[in-house]
């Protein structure tokens, strides 16, 4: 792994929680919904959905990324340095007591791993959720992606991206809902906040 510059960590979580609006509110038993997916599955859809039912912050690779570096380059350095914050921000906002919905492609178990230590540190409720799609629905939304239609979207990868993830992305070592975001989301959206209610 690359080793990142201690001072230039300490710079870009500065300009991230200065970029992050923290409007949740807090409570006595934090929970970390844990995406995982493939580019184009619906994640950060699927994220939306959940801020919009309970109160918590999103913490997105994709604009932390852009935040730290307006032309990303996608180098391990800088995988690792995005990563980084949001391990930092995710333990931070959990002890504070928030609620955080982690939105990444998740894809790699030893990198979940770290996320699966942080929410048994601070005794928060882990909620692991798998997106999926069908691949049709999957190559519409690239495509749009593309067309640049949605400016909620931020994420860069192509189709090209999501064929060579698809063959990296490994089984989920914990229990974990899988949601097919082209399905009815509302049902989803309910399971996934049982699950963490109880």
């Amino acid at each position: 792994m690359a080793r990142i510059d201690r001072e230039f960590l300490a710079e870009a979580m500065s300009r991230v929680e200065a970029e992050l609006k923290i409007c949740a509110e807090t409570t006595s038993k934090p929970v970390l919904f844990l995406i995982s997916g493939l580019p184009g599955t619906g994640k950060s859809f699927l994220s939306r959905r959940l801020a919009a039912r309970i109160s918590c912050v999103i913490v997105e690779t994709d604009l932390i990324r852009k935040l730290i570096s307006p032309s990303p380059t996608y180098t391990p350095k800088e995988n690792e340095c995005v990563y980084a914050i949001c391990h930092t921000l995710i333990r931070d906002l959990l002890m504070r007591g928030y609620r955080v919905v982690f939105d990444a492609t998740n894809l790699i178990e030893r990198n979940r791993e770290i996320l699966y230590h942080i929410a048994d540190q601070v005794g928060a409720k882990l909620v692991i959720i798998r997106t999926v799609a069908s691949e049709e629905a999957i190559r519409q939304r690239i495509t749009k992606r593309k067309a640049a239609t949605d400016p909620q979207d931020r994420s860069d990868a192509g189709w090209t991206v999501h064929q060579k993830m698809r063959a990296v992305q490994e089984r989920i070592g914990r229990n974990y809902l899988v949601i097919d975001t082209t399905q009815e989301i509302d049902s989803a959206v309910e399971k996934i906040l049982r699950l963490a209610r109880n």
